[in-house]
């Protein structure tokens, strides 16, 4: 039987903070999130205090285990700064963000893991992941897709998927099979409308534990389908994972291409490769009449991947049909691979498959930020 979030509650007070409170009567208890015997929860503390609540989180998470139907518990610390204080500096000679570093473990048994992502909300980045993964399926490679989006998980959605991920030994999670692709999203582990009030550390942690504690099996690809924006999640990935490159999604008009932008120098700061630029919803095509409309302009995405020097991949329509089957969790490639659309997502793939063929694996960045 499923733990209550009472039960919860419960056994974390039994959990005493450094000075002896109680945990549940602190202030640095984020709200507790269960979900099928699947727990999360924060604690934030001041920087300064992190060592001595390190001990306390992993109090916590024995005893929220410990309670009946418990499958897994995500618990993490979160520092925070106290106004008017700073970061550390980095030491004399030490690489700052761009500069390189050390190398990064790969995930076992993933060849190549590429990020698709955009400088805003609302350009269709997530239909363009999943098509885009399986149009590389489509080609004989194996793959996977990760949903990073924390905050607003679409694969759920765009794979009609409604079951939940097992577990493996209590310890790792088994992905989900849907098209021939491998697919995690935190989507499959809370309820859909479930808000994520969650600090920056805690998705980092999340992140990880998605990468790090999924047993993704045998892959060509990874695709990772990012947050829109340039923040915690793009900053974590670049970081901490060997991107072979990025795929940035675009609509024609200025104010998406100035955020475009943005992602795509967040990328190079980071010595992440841009694969390319995709311009999404590119023209409308009436479904009627066969009338072209050029709704938010035309060519804009084309136009800035020449003059910012990286490949433009190609130019997906705005077309109804894409729309309704993403609804439907029926992407176009997958249950409409004669079409039109789907030869579109096809040759973006290929223009990205043959990037990564021959790549040289490049050297991590230390990011360091200063206050």
């Amino acid at each position: 039987m499923a733990p209550t979030k009472q039960q919860i509650l419960d056994s974390l007070a039994a959990v005493p903070a450094p000075d002896g409170t109680p945990l549940t009567q602190t202030d640095a208890l984020s709200d507790v999130v269960v979900t099928d015997g699947k727990v999360f929860f924060s604690l934030s503390v001041d920087a300064d205090a992190v060592k001595a609540w390190e001990s306390v989180r992993e109090r916590a998470e024995k005893a929220v285990r410990a309670v009946p139907g418990v499958i897994s518990a995500l618990v993490a610390l979160t520092a925070e700064r106290k106004a008017g204080t700073t970061a550390a500096r980095p030491a004399a000679g030490a690489p700052r963000a761009g500069q390189g570093g050390g190398t990064q473990a790969g995930v076992p048994g993933v060849a190549a893991i590429i990020a698709v992502a955009s400088g805003k909300g609302g350009v269709g980045k997530s239909t363009t992941a999943v098509n885009l993964a399986l149009g590389l399926a489509a080609h004989g490679l194996k793959v996977g897709i990760l949903d990073a989006d924390i905050y607003g998980p679409s694969l759920p959605k765009l794979l009609a998927i409604k079951e939940r991920p097992q577990t493996l030994g209590g310890t790792r999670l088994k992905p989900i099979s849907r098209y021939g692709l491998t697919v995690m999203s935190i989507g499959f582990l809370i309820d859909e409308e479930t808000p994520m009030i969650w600090r920056g550390p805690m998705v980092i942690s999340a992140l990880t534990q998605m990468l790090r504690e999924v047993e993704w099996g045998t892959l060509d690809v990874m695709v990772v389908d990012m947050p829109p924006g340039t923040g915690d999640a793009q900053l974590t990935m670049a970081q901490q994972v060997p991107l072979k490159g990025a795929v940035i999604v675009s609509t024609p008009q200025d104010l998406a291409l100035i955020d475009a932008r943005r992602g795509i120098a967040m990328f190079q700061r980071v010595n992440v490769p841009v694969l390319g630029i995709v311009e999404n919803m590119s023209y409308f095509l009436c479904p009627k009449c066969g009338e072209r409309s050029e709704i938010f302009g035309h060519g804009g995405a084309r136009a800035e991947a020449e003059r910012l020097g990286v490949p433009f991949l190609g130019e997906v329509p705005l077309h109804a049909t894409i729309r309704e089957k993403s609804d439907a969790g029926l992407p176009v490639v997958a249950t409409e691979p004669d079409g039109p659309h789907a030869a579109i997502y096809r040759d973006i793939a290929a223009r990205v498959r043959d990037q990564l063929i021959g790549q040289p694996a490049r050297v991590a960045p230390k990011i360091v930020i200063e206050g």
